[in-house]
């Protein structure tokens, strides 16, 4: 399980301490498939180059922090059209951050706040 606290970490707040609000249970990547890529963009402009790691086979965790909430959204339109078109997924595992994954990657398990309860935000999207 040290795949699933690494990605806790990467999608934990920094201030946050041991006890924080996510957590990953299993992303299965079978042998051979490529890579995983942490990406933050700074504009609309690398969605493209974004795109290029999923068509690659490479899954892609992206932070929005770094653009305006009218860029992420056409940033996550972009994607979600192109894992569409590539039969992946786009999953929402934290405020601001996505999990794009193409077809050979199976993710397993959901993220829960602290009480263990599907987060309302998850719930309203």
């Amino acid at each position: 399980m040290a795949f699933g606290r690494k990605i806790k970490e990467i999608i934990s707040d920094e201030d946050a301490n041991e006890d924080s609000y996510y957590t990953a249970e299993a992303v299965t990547m079978p042998a051979g498939t490529g890579k995983m890529i942490l990406l933050e963009p700074r504009a609309f402009s690398e969605s493209g180059q974004i795109a290029d790691h999923l068509k690659k086979r490479n899954t892609v965790v992206v932070n929005m922090k770094r653009v305006t909430a009218e860029q992420a959204k056409r940033i996550i339109d972009f994607l979600s059209g192109t894992v569409y078109a590539i039969g992946g997924d786009l999953q929402k595992i934290g405020v601001g951050i996505f999990l794009c994954t193409p077809k050979n990657v199976n993710v397993e398990g959901s993220i829960t706040d602290d009480d263990g309860n599907k987060r309302q935000e998850d719930i309203e999207d």
